[in-house]
């Protein structure tokens, strides 16, 4: 009995010593030691998944989903209007709640921390950088170190170079705008356009998608057509939706620009798409066309345009472009459920825009979203269309409110109770707005508060998206980026490692381990 107790003593000794070995408590770790090389997926046993679909809502953080998962909600809730309880006596209807985005019911759902080497409100070079190679650097420098002289390579270049994956970017935006910039160029600083879209040609990437080159032919207009020298390597440029439509399977690279461009050369807002043109979904449709192939690809697809409808507080097209990205993942969902084992869907943000939150002091408590529906119109069409026309006939105050009730519902008289109808004050807002926008009337001699009311937008334009956006319970703190966390959703093959809190930098690594790259 003795000498049994001995050897139990002895056994529980050995399996303790080895329970410290391999247990590794942090405190126990120096602090200079390296990190442990990560393991090959191949020896791990970890799956690889084929197809990698990540999407970025530029400036889409939880307020941008929330938002437009409310919105949804909204509309479908046929109780809505009486669903606003009052706090005395709790009475309504009971309210519905939101219409999920297909993003929202992934299996795994993280939060990413943004900021960025010089701020905790950073841009979108920056954390794309951070997204694309796992490094931060300063607001503005795509995929450089702080000296501007280091070039981090990125997931999308090892996945070419070291695995054979087709590639393809995508986005709402310029190709060679920051964030799809992050998948291909090395800069120092955002804006070198031309030499931004040198680095797409000579990426090799066999499918790019989006709005039109900034700069085609450098900054004093005397370089190169870039489209010309995308055509001498080898890439099929297709301008037209017919040309669009006969890329496919057999092109070997394609650069695909939406025929019918707007603001800044950038696709059309959702809200102002037309049936006719075609959306970010088709473009992603598109890109599985000419990528899909026997040993697998990478997709990068940003919804940009969100960011820019942040940028200018105007909530009803942010929405709409938010639901304009959830379409566009709807399509790899659709792919995913073809090739269950083989794909990882990705669905995050950089940064927020706006500082865009739900609630707003002059509807306490209640919201009316679905105020929003009765917007018809982007910010920026709303500029270009009608007050470039205001300006240069000098259109009257009342003509000009005869425009906002049709194209905002925004209205001077109507029935008692309606959301809809200007109170005194919203009047003299866009009254003051009107005489800066048309006549460059000050609307106050503070600047600062001239910035606060309008940024560096047109007033008119500005002062009405705010109005209809306070009505709905929806206000902006900000017209520029803010520091808070983004979503991180997956679905798919290792979605589970994105669940958590981490730094955007990890988004990298996470993608990077499991598809063993170097």
């Amino acid at each position: 009995m003795k000498k049994l107790c001995c050897i139990i003593l002895a056994l529980t000794l050995v399996c303790s010593l080895l329970a410290g070995c391999t247990s590794g408590n942090a405190a126990d770790v120096p602090q200079d030691s390296p990190a442990p090389s990560p393991v090959e997926p191949e020896s791990s046993g970890t799956a690889v998944p084929k197809y990698v679909f990540l999407f970025i809502g530029d400036g889409m953080s939880y307020p941008q989903i929330q938002s437009t998962s409310d919105f949804l909600g909204a509309l479908n809730d046929e109780d809505y209007w009486q669903a606003q309880p009052s706090l005395d006596d709790n009475q309504g209807a009971i309210l519905d709640g939101p219409e999920y985005l297909n993003f929202m019911n992934f299996e795994a759902a993280g939060s990413a921390v943004t900021y960025d080497s010089n701020s905790f409100a950073p841009d979108s070079a920056s954390t794309a950088t951070s997204i694309a190679t796992g490094y931060k650097t300063y607001s503005g420098s795509i995929n450089v170190d702080e000296t501007g002289t280091v070039e981090y390579e990125t997931i999308a270049e090892k996945l070419k170079d070291q695995k054979g994956y087709e590639i393809g970017v995508i986005t709402s935006v310029n190709l060679n705008h920051a964030t799809p910039a992050a998948f291909y160029a090395h800069q120092a600083s955002r804006n070198s356009y031309y030499e931004i879209g040198l680095e797409l040609v000579e990426s090799g990437f066999d499918y790019f998608a989006g709005g039109g080159l900034l700069q085609p032919t450098g900054a004093e207009g005397d370089q190169t057509d870039l489209y010309q020298l995308a055509q001498e390597a080898g890439y099929t440029v297709a301008r037209t939706y017919a040309e669009a439509d006969a890329v496919g399977a057999d092109t070997e690279k394609a650069i695909l620009i939406e025929e019918n461009l707007a603001d800044s050369d950038a696709l059309p807002y959702e809200v102002d798409r037309t049936d006719d043109m075609w959306s970010l979904a088709d473009y992603v449709s598109k890109g599985i066309e000419v990528l899909d192939n026997d040993t697998g690809f990478f997709m990068m697809c940003e919804g940009g345009k969100i960011d820019w409808a942040c940028h200018a507080n105007d909530a009803g097209s942010t929405i709409h472009d938010t639901q304009a990205l959830a379409d566009a993942v709807q399509v790899a969902i659709d792919f995913a459920a073809e090739h269950p084992d083989e794909t990882l869907i990705v669905v995050t943000g950089d940064h927020e825009t706006g500082g865009l939150t739900i609630g707003f002091a002059g509807t306490d408590y209640d919201t009316y979203l679905d105020l929003l529906e009765n917007q018809k119109i982007s910010y920026a069409k709303y500029d270009s269309d009608y007050v470039a026309s205001y300006k240069e006939n000098k259109t009257s105050f009342e003509d000009v409110l005869a425009d906002i009730e049709e194209l905002f519902g925004l209205k001077v008289e109507g029935e008692e109770g309606d959301k809809l109808v200007l109170t005194e004050y919203e009047l003299e807002q866009l009254r003051a707005a009107y005489e800066k926008s048309v006549n460059g009337t000050a609307a106050s001699e503070y600047e600062q508060e001239e910035y606060v009311l309008y940024g560096t937008y047109e007033p008119l334009s500005v002062t009405i998206t705010h109005i209809i956006n306070n009505k709905s319970g929806i206000s902006f703190t900000s017209y520029s980026h803010t520091g808070l966390p983004v979503a991180v959703l997956a679905e798919g093959v290792n979605a589970e490692v994105f669940n958590g809190y981490y730094d955007n930098t990890e988004i990298y690594n996470k993608m990077a381990e499991m598809l063993g790259v170097e």
